[in-house]
C-alpha cells in the first residue's frame, strides 16, 4: 500500500478540489460520504448540495479570488462550502466558532472576507450531538456581526453583509498557484496568540489528501471519525479531504468528548480514528484503570498535531487493540511531512519517514546537513509547502530558504534509517544555566507519570538573564499525587538543569479547538489555581 510513485500521483491529481466529490458521485453515487449527526449524505446527495451551494454563493456575489470566511464547527455545511468555494476559485477561510470575538474579528479583517457565513443560527440546542451544525458560539458571532438567518441545504445558517470594497486576488489556472484555502495558525507559542494566514493551493491540499489516503490504505468501505476541526489543516486535509478522496465515509462530530468517541466506536463501527495526543489522554482518563481492549472495528489509529509520549502511546495501543501511528506536520506543509507506515509500526515515538514526494533536511545553523543522531533545524521541500503567508512577504521570506526549502522552526534528528524524531521548537528553547532545555523532553517525562493527564513546559525570566523552567500540568482526578512526588519523579529522569523550578497545577490547560496547548497564554499565568 506504500509502494507508489509520487511523480505519477502528482501528474494524476485533478486541477481543483471539487473533482474529489464529482468522481465518486459518478462512480458510486449511492455510497455514503458523510454522516453529520442528523443524516447520511451519499456522494450523489453531497454533490447536489455542493451544486446548490455554488448557486447560493453566486447569488451572494462571491467571486473568483474573493475570500469566503466560514465560521462554525464540524458539519456538512463546512464540507460543502469548501468544495463550492473551490468551484468558484474563491478562497475558503475556515474559522472555529469557539474562538473569541477578538480572534474572529482579527481574521475577518486580515483576510478581507467579501462574505462571512456562520453555519449555525440562533435557537439551536448544543446539549446534544443530534445535530452537528448546532453551535451557539457560532450563532453568537453571527448575531454580533448582524448577519441574517437564511435557509440552506443543511438547515438554517447565517449570512453576513456583503463587503463591497474587497478586492479579489488574481486567479490562476494552474492548481499549484491557485489558493484553495487560507488557513490561520492557532498562535500557540506567541504571547499575543496572533494567527498567521497560510496560503495553501489546490495542489498542496490534493497532494496531501491523496498521499494520506494511499498511506492509510483507505478504501470506500472505510468509516473515519471526523472530530478534528475542519477549521484546522489537520482536520481539513488529512481527515476530511483524505477520507473523501478515497470514496470512504466521514462521520462528523463537532467537538470531542470521550463518551462521543466511545459511542461512535460502538454505533458506527469506525475503522479509522485520527486525533491529537490530548484527545487520547482524555479517553484514557475516562476509562480509568481499564486497559482491556475496547470492542471495535478499528484497523488504524493515528496521533498527530503535538508530541506523543511513550507511555500514552503504549496504553492507547492496549485499549484500542491496534498500533497507534504517529506523524508530524504543520500548517505551512498542508500539513503532513512524515508519518509511520501501516506495515511498519514502531514501538518508539518517532514521527516516521518523510511521505513520498517530500524531502527533509536536518541542518545546523548554517544550513549544512548534520549526521544522523545529531539535533538540527528541520527543513522541508515538496508539493505540500505553502505558497506563503497572506499579506506578509517579510515573514514568508524569513521562513523560506534557497531552492524552495521551508524552515519549519522545529528541531529534529534523524535515525540511521532516516526516521525522524522531533526534539522541540526553536522558539520554545529555554536557556538554563548555559544549557539548552527543550520543553518536549520535560513534558515527555511528566506525561509518563500516572498522575498527570497532560503538561506544558515554558521558560520564565530568571536572575542574571537566565531562564527558569516552569511546568503547568493537568492532574488525573483518579490519582492524588503530591507535587513533591512529581519533583522526585523528575529527579529520577532529568538532569538538574532540566527540572522545573515550579510545577503549577491547572484545572485545564488552555487549548485550541484541536486540543493543542496554547503555551503563549501560560507565560502570563501568575501561579497556581
Amino acid at each position: 500500500m506504500n509502494d507508489f510513485d509520487p511523480h505519477t500521483l502528482l501528474a494524476s491529481l485533478p486541477a481543483r478540489l471539487g473533482a474529489i466529490v464529482r468522481r465518486w458521485s459518478h462512480d458510486t453515487p449511492h455510497a455514503p460520504a458523510l454522516h453529520d449527526g442528523r443524516r447520511h449524505w451519499t456522494y450523489a446527495q453531497l454533490a447536489a448540495a455542493i451544486d446548490d451551494t455554488v448557486a447560493t454563493l453566486r447569488a451572494l456575489d462571491v467571486r473568483a479570488g474573493d475570500r469566503l470566511m466560514v465560521v462554525g464547527e464540524n458539519c456538512a455545511a463546512q464540507v460543502a462550502l469548501t468544495f463550492a468555494a473551490a468551484d468558484l476559485d474563491a478562497w475558503i477561510v475556515h474559522v472555529n466558532g469557539h474562538l473569541s470575538a477578538h480572534e474572529v474579528d482579527h481574521i475577518r479583517d486580515h483576510c478581507g472576507a467579501r462574505r462571512v457565513i456562520y453555519t449555525s443560527a440562533p435557537g439551536g440546542d448544543a446539549s446534544s450531538n443530534a445535530s452537528s451544525s448546532t453551535s451557539p458560539e457560532t450563532a453568537a458571532h453571527g448575531l454580533r456581526h448582524a448577519a441574517t438567518v437564511a435557509d440552506s441545504p443543511f438547515g438554517a445558517w447565517m449570512v453576513g453583509a456583503l463587503h463591497t470594497g474587497r478586492v479579489p486576488e488574481p486567479v490562476h489556472a494552474a492548481s499549484e498557484y491557485q489558493v484553495a484555502a487560507l488557513v490561520y495558525t492557532t498562535g500557540t507559542t506567541s504571547a499575543t496568540g496572533a494567527p498567521k494566514g497560510v496560503m495553501l493551493s489546490h495542489r498542496n491540499l490534493l497532494f496531501v489528501a491523496a498521499v494520506s489516503s494511499r498511506l492509510r490504505g483507505l478504501v470506500p468501505s472505510d468509516r473515519a471519525y471526523g472530530v478534528l476541526p475542519i477549521t484546522h489543516v489537520y482536520g481539513l486535509t488529512s481527515v476530511m479531504l483524505g477520507t473523501l478522496y478515497a470514496g470512504a465515509c466521514l462521520y462528523l462530530c463537532p467537538r470531542f468528548t470521550p463518551d462521543a468517541l466511545l459511542a461512535a466506536l460502538r454505533e458506527h463501527a469506525l475503522t479509522i480514528v485520527q486525533g491529537v495526543p490530548a484527545m487520547y489522554a482524555k479517553l484514557l482518563e475516562r476509562l480509568g484503570s481499564v486497559d482491556a481492549p475496547l470492542p471495535n472495528h478499528l484497523r488504524f489509529a493515528y496521533a498527530g498535531g503535538s508530541p506523543l509520549s511513550p507511555s500514552l502511546k503504549a496504553r492507547v495501543e492496549r485499549v484500542l487493540g491496534v498500533p497507534l501511528h504517529n506523524g508530524y506536520g504543520l500548517t505551512e506543509t498542508s500539513p503532513t511531512v512524515s508519518q509511520t507506515r501501516l506495515d511498519q509500526p514502531r514501538t518508539d515515538t518517532s514521527v516516521g519517514h518523510a511521505i513520498p514526494g517530500v524531502a527533509v533536511r536536518v541542518v545546523d545553523a548554517h544550513g549544512v546537513p548534520v549526521a544522523p543522531g545529531i539535533d538540527g533545524q528541520l527543513w522541508v521541500h515538496g508539493p505540500n509547502v505553502m505558497l506563503g503567508y497572506y499579506r506578509d512577504a517579510e515573514l514568508t521570506a524569513a521562513s523560506m530558504r534557497d531552492g524552495g526549502w521551508l524552515d519549519t522552526g522545529d528541531v529534529a534528528r534523524s535515525d540511521a534509517d532516516g526516521a525522524l524524531f522531533i526534539v522541540g521548537r526553536t522558539k520554545e528553547l529555554i536557556i538554563r544555566a548555559g544549557f539548552n532545555v527543550y520543553p518536549l523532553e520535560v513534558e515527555t517525562v511528566l506525561n509518563a507519570h500516572p498522575g498527570v493527564t497532560q503538561s506544558a513546559v515554558v521558560g520564565r525570566p530568571g536572575a542574571h538573564g537566565d531562564e527558569d523552567v516552569v511546568a503547568y500540568i493537568e492532574l488525573d482526578a483518579r490519582h492524588a499525587v503530591p507535587l513533591d512526588d512529581l519533583h522526585a519523579w523528575l529527579a529520577q529522569h532529568l538532569a538538574p538543569y532540566k527540572r522545573p523550578a515550579d510545577i503549577i497545577v491547572m484545572a485545564a490547560l488552555p487549548a485550541a479547538a484541536t486540543g493543542k496547548i496554547l503555551k503563549g497564554r501560560l507565560r502570563t499565568c501568575p501561579g497556581k489555581e
